[in-house]
């Protein structure tokens, strides 16, 4: 059974975007291996920052350009000399943290629906 239940008002007060990695370097100031992300989610939102732990999965290289769900509402968040911006989305897996991508190209800033 599932705990804490969210009311679907609380849900879609989330506004979770698709975008495209502009960006990426490696957060040597983070805790734990992590990047700094910069993802366009198009003109109504524009570029945002975001620190994401998913160095086990994924390289620099494959990031570049790759389309990513986020939440482009949160409040930003301080992580070590970073402003993160944005939440993007992924699943804790055995081996790491595996993004949640659209399976068909989308454009940058449509919304989760």
């Amino acid at each position: 059974m599932i705990k804490d239940s969210v009311g679907f008002e609380s849900f879609s007060a989330l506004d979770i975007r698709v975008g495209t990695v502009k960006r990426v370097e490696i957060f040597a100031e983070a805790r734990k291996p992590a990047y700094k992300l910069w993802v366009d989610f198009g003109e109504e939102v524009g570029v945002l920052k975001s620190s994401a732990q998913i160095t086990d999965c994924y390289n620099i290289e494959a990031l570049i350009d790759m389309q990513v769900m986020g939440v482009v509402n949160f409040e930003p968040r301080q992580i070590a000399n970073f402003m993160s911006e944005c939440l993007i989305l992924g699943i804790y897996t055995e081996r790491g943290v595996v993004l949640i991508i659209p399976k068909t190209d989308c454009k940058n800033g449509e919304k989760l629906g």
